[in-house]
């Protein structure tokens, strides 16, 4: 576990394969001050990985004997003594100010779980679409939040309270990577916690070359839509998506592949079924309705 110290917040990154990026993104979280305590979860990589992120002092690496996708992370939240925890990818870091400005907020708004930051792309700081998808949230901006309500993040600019963490049981491991946000988000709201974009927490990301196609990071998020649905909606939401994935599987034959991973995973999916509260439902339906998924 990770010494005690005065800081608040722990940076926790998954990686691999990426020697590079890791260490510029090491190079700059190492250089915030005052300088957060930091874990690297090495996803099994086949490269030297590991060995370049054991190569900056006080930084815990754990290498990991399997990949875990992004439930690495939750091994990394176990092993923090601080009571938030701060996600960068191996490609991504945080600006100057912007644990202290999230610890600021954390503390003065104790119902808040997560705070999803702003995340800025490549090095001319282009805003992610992403941004304005959530300041324009169609869930509002309770005056008595720092920020618009959301109900998703990306886990590159997102920090989080470590109870809230613990309580939603971290990212799950039956989805492994794509769309693994919007599970966690579901289950952070389920439990109370409230969630909210704040544009001055932000994030620098600077995306790697070495990234799986397209067709397959769409084809993990397809999956694991229809997997989630059936974790933690209605039945008729659960029907109502399946038909539309048949239909499209009669179109696009490679869809047909999505099919039988979605069915190969689905008993267990079933194992965790869990409706959501009427409230976080109606909220979620409200973001369909605004912006449904291609």
């Amino acid at each position: 576990m990770i010494a005690a110290s005065s800081a608040k917040t722990t940076v926790v990154i998954a990686t691999r394969n990426r020697a590079t990026e890791l260490t510029r993104t090491l190079t700059e979280v190492c250089a915030l001050r005052p300088r957060p305590p930091i874990v690297v979860l090495d996803n099994a990589s086949d490269d030297d990985t590991a060995d370049s992120a054991a190569a900056f002092p006080d930084v815990t690496v754990v290498r990991l004997t399997d990949n875990q996708g992004a439930a690495a992370r939750n091994l990394g939240v176990a092993m923090c003594r601080t009571p938030y925890v701060a996600f960068s990818d191996d490609d991504s870091w945080w600006a100057g100010d912007a644990l202290a400005e999230a610890e600021r907020i954390l503390d003065d708004y104790p119902q808040v779980g997560l705070i999803a930051g702003r995340t800025l792309v490549g090095p001319d700081h282009r805003d992610d679409p992403v941004n304005e998808l959530m300041v324009n949230s169609p869930l509002g901006h309770d005056p008595d939040l720092p920020g618009p309500s959301v109900l998703g993040f990306l886990a590159c600019a997102a920090i989080v309270r470590k109870e809230a963490y613990a309580q939603a049981a971290g990212f799950s491991p039956l989805l492994h990577f794509g769309a693994e946000e919007r599970l966690l988000s579901l289950d952070l709201a389920a439990r109370g916690w409230q969630l909210c974009y704040v544009p001055a927490v932000r994030a620098h990301h600077h995306p790697s070359a070495r990234r799986p196609p397209p067709a397959w990071r769409r084809r993990a998020e397809q999956r694991n839509n229809a997997l989630i649905t059936w974790m933690r909606r209605p039945l008729r939401r659960c029907a109502a998506e399946s038909i539309d994935l048949v239909r499209r599987a009669v179109l696009e034959p490679r869809t047909l592949m999505t099919v039988a991973q979605i069915l190969q995973r689905l008993p267990r999916a079933l194992a965790q079924r869990r409706l959501l509260p009427p409230e976080v439902e109606r909220r979620a339906r409200t973001l369909e309705l605004a912006h449904p998924r291609s």
